[in-house]
């Protein structure tokens, strides 16, 4: 078996690296545009040769695009212009883009949306590890429309990476991704901003940062080409869930600000529910 990563960073060099330990592939080539990230995945043995794009198909059995969400359903055509059997799947947190973008296509049955809910704060392929994905969701999207061989393999090939798949079509993907993940990166990158515009003296930001602080900012070092391409890419409903959100932010601040302690007490109990989803 032989894998092709296209997008050497964090969540497609982690997917190589595992892998190749467990003995799914027994070789890995790299397709990627930057010149460090090739040296670093050869160095680190994430990959085991680098080609280019056309090269890398041909030879590969699977084809794995990890890449900004901007640039995928350009490079996923790409790449099924190439295919003949080959199975190509993808990992980003944008589905109903890049299956429109593809539905046409001669090939669509060989390619399979996924969206593993895995990741750090970290980037690149010097951030790639082992055990990233254990114990966590993957999601197929719109699985009827990938081949029944093509939808089995990927599904395998998760399982080996210790995740459990579940299927869900691309439209709910998107919102769904909008409020659990996008608002929360955009949460913290507001509250980052907000925090250094006061406090100019950084110490006093590391003397009174506590768990609770850091935990909420920890997202806030996420990286700019990553979330700037979802930010655009998902942004009818990022724009739904943000309003949503300035809401509940007004009606914090208007009873804060008349001091309406029973209003304050009703939104942190209404809030406190969330213990029973995420218990």
């Amino acid at each position: 078996m032989i894998l092709t990563v296209i997008g050497i960073g964090l969540i497609g060099g982690s997917i190589a690296k595992e892998l190749k330990q467990k003995k799914f592939c027994n070789k890995v080539i790299g397709v990627d545009s930057n010149i460090n990230h090739q040296k670093i995945a050869l160095n680190n043995k994430i990959v085991d040769e680098i080609y280019s794009l056309k090269q890398a198909v041909q030879m590969s059995d699977i084809i794995l695009i990890s890449i900004p969400v901007d640039n995928t359903s350009k490079v996923l055509k790409e790449v099924l212009d190439l295919v003949d059997k080959q199975i190509v799947f993808d990992v980003g947190s944008i589905k109903e883009k890049v299956i429109q973008h593809v539905n046409a296509h001669q090939k669509r049955k060989n390619f399979v949306a996924t969206h593993p809910i895995a990741g750090t704060e970290f980037s690149g392929p010097e951030a790639a590890h082992i055990g990233l994905f254990k114990g966590k969701i993957n999601i197929i999207c719109n699985k009827e429309e990938s081949s029944k061989e093509a939808v089995e393999k990927i599904s395998e090939l998760y399982h080996i990476l210790g995740m459990e798949n579940i299927y869900m079509n691309a439209q709910d993907h998107d919102i769904h991704s909008a409020y659990v993940s996008h608002i929360s990166h955009i949460s913290s990158f507001c509250l980052a901003l907000s925090v250094m515009d006061k406090e100019k003296d950084e110490k006093n930001i590391l003397n009174m940062a506590g768990s609770g602080f850091e935990s909420t900012v920890r997202l806030a070092k996420s990286n700019k080409e990553m979330w700037t391409p979802i930010f655009t890419e998902n942004k009818s409903n990022i724009l739904a869930v943000l309003n949503d959100y300035i809401e509940k932010l007004n009606s914090f601040k208007s009873a804060i600000k008349e001091d309406d302690y029973e209003k304050l007490n009703d939104l942190i109990l209404q809030a406190n529910g969330i213990k029973k989803i995420l218990n």
